[in-house]
């Protein structure tokens, strides 16, 4: 997913010496992903509602030694202009848990330089999981995520509606994309871990029980499944999209 979301950033034009928003910035991975891009000539401001992602954002900011990157705790709508003009804006998997993600991105917009960058990278259920064969233990694992996000009032179509979004908010779009992870029975994705990390929220939404997820087996039962059927399997699809503020 890393890569993924580098290639779309350096593709949009994120660079050396800029000024970057990250929205729902959360424990940091795209702020800290931005600011070796910006460098140390740039800066990046990750803004997120939840303040233990934030406090261990800034840990892990403090332990890498970056000094382009500060934080602060709320909704983008609450930022003044004491925090200046910013030549982009980013996320990755934010707007699919706002309930307008529109009014969002139009907040987004008045914090912008005319002609700044806006680059998201959305998931989306739509077309996963896919397989030639059936993989009944890998699909109902997609099953417990997806329907976990679904129940917590996520749009698990995010990504189809990305693009309709940015034009909405009066943005100009450049380019639209979409990338698979592809696992093969040799190169599996770490769906345990992820389900792991999910499992209060799986459980608390009522999605599976422990019983039935097994964590501590499922990422070897998930890969004898693919490795007995010799086959390959998309469990994930992301959606990116870059466009401009309009320059008057």
């Amino acid at each position: 997913m890393a890569d993924m979301t580098e290639r779309l950033l350096v593709d949009a034009g994120i660079a050396a010496g800029m000024r970057v928003l990250d929205i729902g910035c959360g424990r940091g991975d795209v702020s800290l992903l931005v600011a070796r891009l910006v460098g140390a000539q740039g800066s990046v401001l990750g803004v997120d509602r939840d303040a233990g992602a934030l406090a261990m954002a800034r840990d892990r900011v403090r332990d890498a030694g970056v000094g382009n990157v500060t934080f602060a705790q709320g909704d983008v709508s609450a930022l003044g202009a004491e925090h200046g003009v910013f030549d982009a804006a980013v996320g990755r998997r934010v707007l699919m848990y706002l309930p307008d993600p529109v009014q969002a991105l139009r907040g987004v917009v008045r914090l912008l330089r005319p002609g700044a960058r806006v680059v998201f990278q959305e998931a989306d259920a739509t077309m996963v999981p896919a397989s030639r064969v059936p993989l009944p233990l890998n699909a109902r694992a997609n099953r417990w995520m997806w329907q976990t996000v679904e129940r917590e009032g996520g749009n698990i179509h995010m990504g189809f509606d990305l693009a309709p979004a940015l034009e909405d908010a009066g943005l100009i779009v450049e380019e639209v994309r979409a990338e698979a992870i592809v696992q093969t029975p040799r190169s599996r994705h770490p769906v345990g871990m992820i389900v792991r990390a999910m499992m209060p929220r799986i459980l608390a939404h009522g999605v599976a029980t422990e019983a039935e997820i097994d964590v501590d087996t499922l990422d070897k039962r998930l890969a004898e499944e693919c490795e007995k059927a010799n086959a390959t399997y998309v469990g994930d699809m992301a959606f990116g999209a870059w466009a401009r503020v309009p320059v008057p």
